[in-house]
């Protein structure tokens, strides 16, 4: 369904086309209020509870639970995508020798954990070229054999929206006995991913980007075969019986149950944790296919945009339908994102790819800013 235009409910003004959620989402107007109001709890200390300090958590855990369809047992509360790769590579088992699966220009906290571990291990990071056809998961499967331990890619790639098929990549890694390792946080929220069907391992990501909340929150889905691991941090609150602030002297061993024992110290942010609790409301209201089909009619405009000027863009086949990457050659001048800023229109650069992600508050009259600015930027 078409949920039609939204920039009613996010602050956005007239004058500005944000193309760019991939960068960082706008929160909504409801977010930024429950954020102003949340700000105030500490002032008066005395009236935050024991309970308090697990009940926020339980109910953005549980949200995301739903947004994913997995259970809330399933859930960490983690502040970044590093923290989560830092606990996904601490816990699954790579042996001298064996292969990590990447992918060629992968975002750095997907790269730089894979490259520590296998140094420490004396395993081999196979990096994946980007394929000339842009299929992915061809060139995924294609490397994934009985040496490889842990696949550790996207949902899709973070330059140019290139996609993946999770659920393909993560049957072929069982059956080699492979981890699936997921950096989500430029899907979950704008492309529906179920973990009953692609089944990660561990599934990663951040609150800012699609999920429209705050920054220093994310989320961590763990499979069941890793929620008994370890964590990288020992916290009090992460611990059984953590609720009953009277007894914490008694410093026991044993974990909340499930993927808890991952959660970050402090993780009961009484400012963040209700905020990004509003924004999982708003996008589960929506409906994530919705949200993905309303912002796909603007992404298959702008692709329908280029072709007509001769500009290359990733085909739909190929894309996921919230992102879309722009191929403009080496003629694109050095400082095209300030020129197109300086005409009110918003995207990132990424590696090879002018990168545009619409969203739910943009129009066709934002699409239109964007070719109009890219023609002029693009005038000799």
């Amino acid at each position: 369904m078409n949920l039609g235009n939204q920039r009613d409910l996010f602050e956005v003004p007239d004058g500005i086309s944000y193309l760019n959620c991939a960068y960082m989402g706008p929160q909504l107007r409801e977010t930024r209020e429950i954020g102003e109001r949340s700000a105030g709890r500490k002032s008066r200390p005395w009236e935050v509870t024991p309970a308090d300090f697990f009940e926020d958590a339980e109910e953005v855990r549980g949200l995301f639970a739903r947004l994913v369809g997995g259970d809330a047992d399933g859930v960490a509360l983690i502040p970044s995508v590093s923290y989560g790769m830092a606990v996904a590579t601490a816990n699954v088992p790579v042996g001298r020798g064996e292969r990590v699966l990447i992918l060629e220009d992968q975002f750095p906290s997907n790269v730089h954990p894979w490259r520590e571990l296998t140094r420490q291990k004396g395993a081999d990071l196979v990096v994946v070229p980007r394929p000339d056809d842009l299929d992915w998961t061809r060139a995924v499967l294609g490397q994934l054999d009985d040496r490889t331990a842990v696949v550790a890619v996207p949902n899709c790639h973070w330059t140019d929206g290139s996609l993946l098929d999770l659920a393909e990549i993560g049957h072929r890694a069982r059956e080699a006995g492979a981890a699936l390792v997921v950096d989500g946080i430029q899907s979950l929220g704008a492309h529906p991913l179920d973990v009953s069907e692609v089944r990660p391992d561990f599934l990663v990501a951040s609150s800012y980007k699609w999920l429209l909340g705050p920054y220093g929150v994310g989320f961590m889905y763990v499979g069941e075969a890793y929620r008994e691991g370890v964590p990288v941090e020992h916290n009090w609150i992460n611990r059984r019986g953590s609720e009953d602030f009277s007894r914490l002297v008694e410093y026991r061993d044993d974990f909340q149950p499930g993927a808890r024992r991952y959660d970050v110290g402090e993780r009961s942010n009484f400012v963040l944790l209700p905020m990004a609790a509003s924004a999982l409301r708003r996008i589960l209201d929506w409906g994530v296919p919705n949200v993905s089909e309303t912002i796909g009619g603007l992404t298959d405009l702008v692709e329908t945009e280029a072709g007509a000027r001769g500009i290359e863009a990733i085909p739909g086949g190929r894309r996921a339908r919230h992102m879309i990457g722009l191929k403009l050659g080496p003629e694109a001048p050095d400082d095209l994102a300030a020129r197109l800023a300086a005409e009110g229109v918003f995207v990132s650069v990424r590696g090879e790819s002018v990168r545009i992600s619409p969203h739910l508050y943009n129009t066709e009259r934002d699409v239109e800013r964007l070719f109009a600015g890219l023609e002029k930027a693009l005038r000799p």
